[in-house]
């Protein structure tokens, strides 16, 4: 009898540890009592009773991803092309979805395909190539009303690849291609526009740098040539000054007249006009040189030849004698 006792207790225990289950996170059970919908369980730990009770469904209460196989569509302009889309869907009420549909996910496949084949054949073949956005609105609003009677919720839908036939790809190849060489052709000039502008900017530059460099150079030979002069009219000034104040006498003045007209007759003139007054300075030269030479003995200065009462002309020719124009 101890023995016996002793292993019923074993056996109670080990039905009621093997009948205690403990439900994940974002997880639920159904169970069943007598083969009727009893309860749900949610995240922890439970008992059900043993032999009464079953767990009908365990099934996950995340987000799942379904990608389906490629259907083949029909499009308005009577097009034939495959289509593969991706369903995003979640299960918000797990009796529903144990007990509102059989294989769910079998269902959403058909019902997608359905849908899809209704929405692609109301569109031609470049609108549905150009409007995946709204095709993936439409679908997900139709499924997501249809599969609320299964505990479902679609939360997105999208055309994972749109396969047009062959001869369209090919077609869509050549003016992808040729897009692409207007592209290239397009950036190939716009850099060549560019170069040209760069180069065409550079050498107005340097245009502008020269000019700028001839006209500083033009200033300072200008501003060296001016301060020259005027270096040279001061230096005159000054000598002017202090031959004004030193007070010359006639002679030296005429003497100086003299040398002021040599350098003007230097030989490269054909013809020089003498003024009337200057006539009259050879003489005073050569009374000059004699005061110079004899200081003591005075000599009488030669006769001065008639002044004209006008001016005298002379040519100095290569090898003639110059002559004293007449009067």
């Amino acid at each position: 009898m101890p023995y016996l006792i002793i292993g019923l207790v074993v056996i109670v225990l080990l039905i009621v540890v093997s009948n205690i289950k403990i439900v994940p996170q974002a997880n639920a059970f159904v169970i069943e009592r007598l083969g009727a919908y009893q309860a749900t369980w949610g995240t922890g730990p439970h008992i059900k009773w043993p032999f009464l009770e079953r767990i009908a469904r365990r099934l996950s209460l995340k987000e799942q991803v379904i990608d389906f196989p490629p259907q083949p569509v029909i499009t308005k302009d009577n097009v034939t092309m495959q289509i593969d889309t991706v369903v995003y869907f979640q299960s918000t009420d797990p009796k529903l979805y144990t007990y509102g549909v059989e294989r769910p996910i079998s269902a959403i496949e058909n019902l997608t395909a359905t849908t899809l084949r209704n929405i692609i054949g109301e569109l031609e073949l470049d609108h549905t190539l150009t409007s995946r956005d709204v095709i993936n609105a439409k679908i997900r609003v139709i499924l997501d009303e249809a599969t609320d009677a299964w505990g479902i919720k679609v939360n997105r839908v999208e055309l994972k690849n749109i396969i047009p036939p062959k001869e369209i790809q090919m077609a869509m190849e050549k003016q992808m291609k040729a897009e692409r060489e207007r592209r290239e052709a397009i950036l190939r000039a716009e850099g060549e526009k560019h170069s040209e502008i760069l180069v065409a900017e550079g050498h107005k530059e340097a245009a502008i740098l020269k000019a700028e460099a001839v006209k500083q150079s033009k200033i300072r030979e200008a501003q060296g040539e001016a301060e020259a002069i005027l270096s040279v009219q001061r230096t005159l000034a000054e000598s002017i000054k202090l031959l004004n104040e030193a007070g010359p006498t006639e002679r030296v003045l005429a003497l100086k007249s003299l040398e002021a007209f040599g350098k003007a007759a230097d030989g490269k003139a054909t013809k020089i006009i003498i003024p009337s007054e200057i006539q009259s300075m050879a003489g005073l030269a050569t009374s000059l040189k004699e005061v110079l030479t004899d200081p003591v003995e005075e000599k009488k200065p030669a006769p001065a030849k008639a002044e004209p009462a006008y001016g005298c002309v002379q040519e100095n020719l290569p090898g003639k004698t110059s002559h004293p124009a007449k009067k």
